[in-house]
């Protein structure tokens, strides 16, 4: 007689009895799932394995401490057999044939009349996978295949868009991180992949904007026309426009959304709109580009703290929020972001405050990319390093003892 598929099924087991028995491994490792699932579970078994009883002392579960008897399954709508016992999970299995009872067997599959399918879960959904072909049943590649499609889900990889769920008209900050497209956070990357429209800083992970599928409009925020409009009042009109028509909008920033990346002001315009707005955190390029170039921020031992400024104003102009006397005086490390261009000046200006002119510097050009080089100086000479080596932004700048503690990388690794 021809083989048969398995035919799918999703059992909803709230308040229903499911009975297990068996409380070793294969119990340990499948009832967490049927007490998520709401079941009321018996565990009959003479012992179970620590996590077992656990689960028993703590209620989840009621456990009749002894053998399987005839009966066990009478007012069962499920049953997992997963005994050491050949004989009984036999019997067992009988019962609950004659009762209809679905039944999954930990020793003899063919034997049983359900399967435990590989499960996965993204985003209030459930993947399970099961083997069509009873001969070539292979867990670990039923296994594999729910691994890939989950996390596929997941990281956005595999774009399987929300219709009904989704908020039309939301626009969705989005902290890229430092370049790398991997370093994108899972949920990012997700809601890149269910965009209408992505409007992107030239610091974001732009290997990301190519995979994007066809109709999705990319827009390059240094390109938005500023007519009488400053640029970052104009980029959260393009924001508002694109989500009145009902469009899902994604703004994908470079490094985290708040860290000198002017999401809070975004995150205003758009609430004053009454658009509505998810902000997804991002990994920073003050702490990930140095230690992509080997350079831990912290080191026992050598800096007990760190500090990130952003250099874009220089410390004699009247503009300045920072207190870079105060800064000359701190013993961690000092990361300052957006400062190439000031960093002579602001070199002085620690030195002229007391820090050590031998203190040493490096500046890492397009961390985390391909074209990632780091360059190094001290205090006194990296005025004139940065002009003789070209340094272009951007760039994070390490001041600190933290700089020569590490294993110099001027590449990222693969």
């Amino acid at each position: 007689m021809a083989e048969h598929p398995a035919y799918p099924v999703g059992l909803r087991l709230t308040g229903r009895r499911v009975v297990v028995l068996g409380g070793g491994q294969v119990a340990q490792r499948r009832l967490p799932a049927l007490i998520a699932a709401g079941a009321d579970v018996l565990l009959v078994s003479p012992e179970a394995t620590p996590s077992v009883e656990a689960m028993a002392d703590a209620g989840e579960i009621t456990w009749e401490k002894r053998s399987y008897r005839e009966g066990d399954l009478a007012d069962a709508w499920y049953a997992l057999i997963a005994t050491s016992d050949t004989e009984a999970n036999t019997r067992a299995s009988a019962e609950a044939e004659r009762h209809r009872v679905w039944c999954v067997r930990s020793d003899d599959a063919d034997a049983a009349t359900a399967w435990t399918p590989a499960t996965g879960h993204s985003e209030g959904v459930t993947v399970a996978v099961l083997t069509t072909n009873a001969k070539g049943r292979d867990p670990r590649h039923t296994a594999a295949v729910r691994d890939a499609v989950v996390e596929g889900l997941r990281d956005g990889t595999l774009v399987a868009p929300h219709y009904r769920t989704r908020t039309p008209g939301a626009v969705a900050l989005v902290g890229g991180g430092p370049g790398d497209p991997d370093l994108i956070t899972v949920r990012g990357r997700r809601l890149l992949a269910e965009a209408d429209v992505v409007i992107a800083d030239r610091l974001g992970p732009r290997d990301l904007l190519a995979e994007l599928p066809p109709h999705v409009e990319v827009i390059d925020a240094a390109k938005i026309p500023y007519g009488r409009f400053m640029a970052q009042e104009a980029i959260n009109n393009a924001l508002i426009e694109h989500a009145k028509q009902g469009k899902s909008v994604v703004r994908l920033k470079g490094g985290d959304p708040y860290v000198f990346g002017r999401g809070m002001e975004e995150l205003h315009a758009l609430a004053e709109a009454g658009i509505p707005c998810t902000v997804v955190p991002g990994i920073s390029s003050s702490i990930s580009v140095p230690g992509a170039a080997g350079i831990p921020v912290t080191h026992r031992g050598v800096a007990h703290e760190f500090t990130v400024v952003s250099g874009h104003v220089a410390p004699d102009d009247e503009r300045s929020l920072v207190d870079w006397p105060s800064l000359a005086k701190l013993t961690g490390t000092l990361v300052i972001l957006m400062g190439v261009d000031k960093i002579g000046r602001i070199a002085a200006t620690l030195v002229a405050h007391g820090k050590s002119p031998d203190t040493p510097v490096a500046l890492v050009q397009e961390g985390t990319t391909a074209a990632q080089r780091r360059v190094d100086a001290t205090l006194a000479t990296v005025g004139e390093v940065v002009v003789a080596e070209d340094v272009k932004p951007p760039a994070v700048i390490v001041v600190g003892e933290v700089v020569a503690v590490g294993p110099r990388v001027s590449e990222p690794s693969e």
